[in-house]
């Protein structure tokens, strides 16, 4: 696939799969240890019981996954080893009540999109690149055409649909505002939308949640930025972009 089928357009009635080769991307941990959540006592912070004693974990998710971490559920850790941590632990996945594995990691999505875009054929990627006044994920290259992508992680799910955010994102709405700024300026754009979990195809604007992020979206779309779905397998030690991605007209 050349990256620019990764925002051609596509005229289908709900959304498309286009298979962009073989090889699944996916972006492992190390040093995985299993544990039951206890309780989280601020957005930072978790207790975990694991190994026979209660651990003080850092949560590597700020959103508010009160459906994923309640009491009693299987949580995954990974061990950094970072010099001068204050924990131990990072608590990178989760397994909600109706069984399903997921990762929760907020760093996860840019790293495992880091590895799918390098077998996208550009010539030039850079991430967190500084466009406008904000920090965009992604600028790509290809001959004379600019590429600028957002990656959004998506941990909520309800009855098989996957939605964001899962709290109010300002943050969001402003890059969401910069991609429709850089269409206009001649950029190709494009939200990619990580879905931390398995069977889940769709992501759709939490409008309840942010109805504001609901808008930039559409208009986003309106004005030519692309919509992209990345359906993933989710293990307790790696996240694994699966070889297709979806575009959903909203």
């Amino acid at each position: 696939m050349l990256p620019t089928d990764l925002f051609c357009e596509i005229n289908r009635e709900d959304y498309t799969r286009i298979l962009f080769g073989r090889y699944l991307m996916t972006m492992r941990y190390e040093n995985i240890t299993k544990g039951i959540f206890l309780d989280r006592p601020n957005r930072f912070l978790a207790h975990v019981e694991s190994g026979g004693r209660t651990e003080t974990v850092h949560v590597k998710n700020t959103g508010r996954c009160r459906e994923l971490l309640t009491p009693g559920a299987e949580v995954y850790l990974t061990q950094p080893d970072t010099p001068g941590r204050k924990t131990r632990y990072d608590l990178v996945a989760v397994r909600k009540q109706n069984g399903i594995l997921f990762n929760i990691d907020s760093q996860a999505p840019n790293k495992a999109v880091s590895e799918w875009l390098s077998d996208q054929r550009f010539d030039r990627i850079i991430p967190e690149y500084t466009y406008g006044s904000s920090r965009i994920d992604f600028y790509m290259e290809s001959g004379s055409d600019r590429y600028l992508m957002e990656v959004k992680g998506c941990t909520l799910e309800r009855d098989g649909i996957g939605y964001f955010p899962d709290a109010p994102t300002k943050r969001g709405v402003k890059h969401l505002h910069e991609l429709i700024r850089a269409r206009g300026e001649g950029y190709h754009a494009a939200v990619a939308f990580v879905i931390q979990m398995d069977g889940v195809l769709e992501v759709r604007p939490n409008t309840v949640t942010h109805p504001a992020f609901g808008e930039a979206l559409s208009a986003a779309e309106r004005s030519g930025v692309k919509i992209l779905m990345l359906p993933c397998h989710v293990e307790p030690d790696s996240l694994t972009i699966m070889p297709g991605y979806e575009v959903r007209k909203l």
